[in-house]
């Protein structure tokens, strides 16, 4: 189970439910917001939509504790395509 919290316009904490419920601090400027959706879904949909991308990959437990979302398409080429596709 995925929670994501608003913190401020760019800042959002993620509670991620597994073995161990984790927390994670994510930032999402409007600029990568727009880069990623095109404004088609919420920044707390697109940040959902990323941990479910993470955790089909990775226990909660690996993920970083605070990050960027475009660091995630460092780790995984296939993020945005598969962002998209969905």
């Amino acid at each position: 189970m995925i929670n994501i919290t608003i913190i401020d316009d760019d800042l959002f904490e993620a509670s991620v439910k597994g073995s161990q419920t984790t927390s994670h601090r994510v930032t999402l400027s409007d600029d990568a917001y727009r880069d990623l959706t095109g404004g088609a879904i919420s920044k707390e949909r697109l940040i959902e939509k990323s941990f479910e991308f993470l955790l089909q990959r990775d226990p909660n437990t690996s993920i970083l504790r605070e990050f960027r979302i475009e660091v995630i398409g460092t780790y995984f080429p296939e993020y945005r395509s598969e962002l998209s596709g969905s």
